[in-house]
C-alpha cells in the first residue's frame, strides 16, 4: 500500500517535467513544418531576406516562415481569427437566447471557420508564391493549396494539444516565430545599427515588466474567514490584465482587411478604391497605423472587461456571500468593478499602444530603418509572453512539491 502511495507521489511530481517534455514535441513538429516546402516551390527564389519590410516581420509573429513557402506559411492566423469570430458569434447569439452550444459543436464551427479563412489566405497568397516551371501549373497550385491549408489545420490541431498536455497553449508556437523574427536583425545589420532599437526595446521591456507584475489589490469580506488572515483577503487585477494576446489578436485582426483587399485587387486590378486601400493600409503608412492602434485599443479593453467580467464576479459574491470591503453586493459591487476594469484596461491599451507606436513613428521619421522598427516590439511580446509562462510554470513547479499527508 505505501508503494502505491510512493508512486503516486511520483507520478504527481512529474506534471511540469511532463508538460515541457510534450510542449518540446509540438515546438520540434512546428520547426520541421515551418521548414518543408509547400509541393513545386523553387526554393532559390527565397533566400533574400533584405526585401523583408518591418510589417513582414510583424505579421510574421501569427504567421508560418518568413519567406511563407512551408506548408505551415498560413501560421496560426487562420485558427486565431476563427477562435475570435466564434467568440463574437457565441456572445451576440448570448444577447438573444439562453440556450448553449456544447463544446464539440463550438469546436466544429471553430475548424469551419478556419478553413474558409485559410482557403481566402491561401487565394491571396497564391500568385506570390514562385514555383519550378509553368506546366500544368492549376494542378501545381491545387497540391500547394491544399497542404497550406492542411497545415494551417494541423497547427491548429497542435495547439489546442499544447494547451491541453502542454504549457503555454499557442503561445510557445509565437515564441517561436518571435525569435525567428528577431534574429534576423542581428544577422543582417551591424552592432551601430542596433543601438538605438535594443534601447527601445529594453526601455518597452522594463515597462513590460512592470504592467505584467504590478497589480491592484481590491480588499474583499470573505464570510468563511475568521482568523488573523481576514482582513489580508483581497482580489489582484494586473495593470496589463489579459497579457499580450490583444496586441496579437490586434495583428490576426489588422491582417484580416489586409487579406480580403489583397483578394479583391486580383478581381479589380485597376480599381482606384481597392487600389488606395491597398497602399494605405500598411503599417509604414500613417492610415495603417492608426487602424492598427484601433484595433489594440478596442480589443485591450473588450479583452480585459470580457475575461474579468464584473457582472459575473458580483454574481459569485451574490452566490458565496462575500463582499468587496465597504461595498453592497449586486449593482453597487458591479458598478464599482466595471469602473475599476474600465479605467485599468484604457489604461493598460494606452501603454501598450503607446509602446508599440513610438518605433512605428520612428521609422516614419526615418529614424529607424523598415526591418529595425519591430525589434522593440519583439522584445516587448518575449517579454509579456515570458512572464505569463513563468507564472504557469511556476503554480505546477508548486503543485509538484506538495507531498501527500499520509
Amino acid at each position: 500500500m505505501n508503494k502505491k502511495k510512493i508512486s503516486k507521489g511520483e507520478e504527481k511530481e512529474n506534471v511540469l517535467k511532463y508538460k515541457l517534455i510534450y510542449s518540446g514535441i509540438i515546438i520540434l513538429v512546428y520547426l520541421l513544418g515551418k521548414n518543408i516546402p509547400v509541393y513545386g516551390i523553387d526554393i532559390s527564389a527565397y533566400g533574400n531576406t533584405a526585401d523583408l519590410t518591418g510589417e513582414d516581420l510583424l505579421i510574421q509573429s501569427i504567421s508560418g516562415d518568413l519567406m511563407r513557402s512551408s506548408i505551415f506559411a498560413l501560421g496560426i492566423f487562420p485558427s486565431m481569427i476563427s477562435g475570435f469570430l466564434v467568440q463574437i458569434f457565441m456572445a451576440l447569439r448570448g444577447v438573444f437566447t439562453k440556450t448553449g452550444i456544447s463544446p464539440k459543436k463550438t469546436r466544429r464551427m471553430t475548424l469551419a471557420v478556419t478553413l474558409v479563412i485559410a482557403l481566402i489566405q491561401v487565394m491571396a497568397q497564391m500568385p506570390a508564391l514562385k514555383f519550378h516551371t509553368s506546366a500544368q501549373m492549376h494542378v501545381v497550385r491545387g497540391v500547394a493549396g491544399l497542404e497550406m491549408v492542411t497545415g494551417a489545420v494541423l497547427i491548429m490541431w497542435l495547439g489546442d494539444r499544447n494547451n491541453k498536455y502542454g504549457i503555454g497553449g499557442r503561445m510557445p508556437l509565437i515564441i517561436v516565430n518571435i525569435l525567428e523574427r528577431i534574429s534576423l536583425p542581428f544577422v543582417t545589420y551591424s552592432a551601430r545599427s542596433l543601438a538605438l532599437p535594443l534601447a527601445v526595446g529594453i526601455l518597452m521591456m522594463m515597462i513590460m515588466l512592470v504592467m505584467e507584475n504590478t497589480e491592484k489589490r481590491i480588499p474583499v469580506q470573505r464570510i468563511s474567514i475568521h482568523n488573523i488572515y481576514a482582513d489580508k483577503n483581497y482580489m489582484a487585477i494586473k495593470l496589463n490584465p489579459v497579457g499580450m494576446m490583444p496586441l496579437m489578436f490586434s495583428t490576426a485582426v489588422f491582417m484580416l482587411p489586409k487579406l480580403v483587399v489583397s483578394l479583391l485587387v486580383q478581381f479589380f486590378p485597376y480599381h482606384q478604391g481597392i487600389l488606395w486601400w491597398q497602399d494605405n493600409l500598411s503599417l509604414t503608412k500613417p492610415f495603417g497605423i492608426f487602424i492598427y492602434l484601433v484595433c489594440e485599443y478596442t480589443l485591450t479593453i473588450g479583452f480585459s472587461m470580457l475575461m474579468i467580467n464584473p457582472k459575473d464576479i458580483s454574481e459569485n459574491f451574490l452566490k458565496s456571500g462575500d463582499s468587496i470591503v465597504d461595498l453592497h453586493a449586486g449593482r453597487e459591487t458591479r458598478r464599482y468593478l466595471r469602473g475599476v476594469m474600465l479605467r485599468i484596461s484604457v489604461f493598460s491599451a494606452t501603454i501598450i499602444g503607446a509602446c508599440i507606436c513610438l518605433p512605428m513613428v520612428m521609422q516614419l521619421r526615418g529614424d529607424l530603418d523598415s526591418t529595425l522598427s519591430t525589434l522593440p516590439t519583439s522584445i516587448m511580446l518575449m517579454t509579456g509572453f515570458s512572464c505569463t509562462l513563468h507564472r504557469e510554470a511556476y503554480t505546477l513547479w508548486a503543485y509538484d512539491s506538495c507531498r501527500p499527508l499520509f
